[in-house]
């Protein structure tokens, strides 16, 4: 199993709002524009749809999140192909798709993906000097995981 995965100086960064959040993902991107410009985004439909209009550039653009974008997001985060995820959920209402969510965040901490789910986060990993260079990121180990006994009763 690998130890480590190497993240290029041009990180592919999944952008992901909820409804309530969309406006403040919105307006940080576009402060943010010319930093973005540099790295590759992705995001769930309806907010790379309005990410697009923003900041005139293409956005890869998934399903809805709760149409399964949360999942295909995950999925990316699983195999590799997503670097930075920021996550502007609500944490002040509930969500029909909480359990996507959860997932989402889950899978992503399991594959030490850097995330932010706020501005003020969001803000910090976007200035670090590791947004603009190599880096090699700790994978963790799940041999043991894989290999354990599974009892059948």
């Amino acid at each position: 199993m690998l130890t480590s995965r190497r993240i290029d100086a041009r990180k592919r960064i999944a952008l992901v709002a909820h409804d309530n959040k969309k406006k403040d993902l919105i307006d940080w991107a576009e402060f943010n524009k010319v930093v973005l410009a540099k790295h590759e985004l992705i995001a769930t439909g309806t907010t790379g749809k309005l990410l697009e209009e923003k900041l005139d550039r293409p956005v890869k653009k998934l399903l809805s999140g709760p149409l399964g974008g949360d999942q295909q997001i995950g999925a990316l985060i699983a195999v590799g192909e997503i670097d930075v995820m920021i996550f502007f959920w609500d944490p002040m209402e509930a969500q029909p798709h909480d359990s996507d969510v959860k997932a989402l965040l889950r899978v992503a901490i399991a594959w030490n993906c850097v995330v932010a789910c706020d501005r003020s986060t969001a803000d910090f990993v976007l200035t670090s000097p590791l947004m603009q260079s190599d880096y090699a990121a700790a994978l963790p180990d799940y041999t043991g995981y894989l290999k354990r006994r599974i009892e059948n009763k």
